[in-house]
């Protein structure tokens, strides 16, 4: 392997969901071009202009619309990046739940079936995901649910669970990545998921109306800055590369110290 393919992408083929606009996803797109791979994004967005990526307009909260794309890409895949994600500013609470967890597992079903052996799902949740050992009970059962529409209608019919949808749907994919880990691990495919803390993306101004700038501008990072968009397509990279071939089921907090500050003691967030 050669220093330029240290990361082993050269040759490949990948998918990437949410890769258009601005955000990591789009940040990812550009970096995995430029190592080589073959990139497929699929989002209702342009992918990055100039990147060389594969564009397919997608709706990624429609089953049917991700099953014919998967179906038209088709095989080998090796490598899937879940980068979707809505922060729940801008759809309803079950929206929210839907495209950022049942879409994110829809479209990996859909694509497993290509991926090769050594190959890998990564995916983005949250730092808001990172009270899903305190909710294991309550999304277990959305989790074992068959299907897309399986999950709607468990969601439906449970509407009381969902008290803070953005951080439900995270805390729900943190819990999905590591109930899939052993099945996908038998087939040789490895699967993790990172929670990202503030990260400047398109995104940040719906964050900031949910609790109000002042809030954000004294949020406890212990880096004193937010990520950058770039800075976590790195973390996803190296999850997705054949330099973590033994990392599977982990999920990687990426918020420059605010959750090992709080975890600790050292740090405290007001509300």
């Amino acid at each position: 392997m050669t220093t330029n393919n240290v990361l082993g992408y050269a040759g490949t083929r990948v998918i990437v969901s949410g890769g258009g606009g601005a955000g990591m996803g789009a940040s990812l797109v550009g970096k995995l071009t430029a190592l080589g791979a073959e990139v497929h994004v699929l989002d209702l967005k342009e992918a990055p202009a100039g990147s060389g990526a594969r564009f397919h307009r997608t709706d990624l909260s429609d089953p049917e619309a991700i099953s014919a794309t998967i179906a038209e890409i088709g095989g080998p895949v090796d490598a899937l990046f879940n980068c979707v994600g809505v922060p729940g500013t801008r759809t309803s609470a079950l929206d929210t739940m839907l495209i950022n967890f049942a879409g994110v597992r829809h479209l990996t079903d859909a694509v497993v079936p290509y991926i090769q052996p050594g190959g890998s799902v990564t995916t983005v949740a949250s730092q808001a995901g990172a009270g899903w050992e305190r909710n294991l009970e309550t999304w277990l059962p959305l989790i074992e649910t068959e299907d897309f529409q399986d999950a709607r209608g468990w969601l439906e019919e449970n509407p009381e669970k969902i008290t803070v949808p953005y951080n439900n749907s995270k805390e729900a994919l943190v819990i999905w990545t590591q109930h899939s880990a052993v099945a996908l691990g038998e087939k040789g495919i490895r699967t993790n998921v990172i929670g990202p803390g503030p990260t400047a993306t398109p995104m940040t101004p719906d964050f900031e109306s949910l609790t109000g700038k002042d809030f954000w501008d004294t949020y406890p990072i212990p880096l004193r800055r937010p990520a950058t968009p770039d800075e976590q397509a790195n973390v996803l990279l190296f999850l997705g590369s054949s330099a973590a071939s033994c990392v599977t089921g982990a999920y990687l907090i990426t918020d420059g110290g605010t959750n090992a500050g709080l975890v600790t003691g050292l740090l405290k967030i007001s509300r």
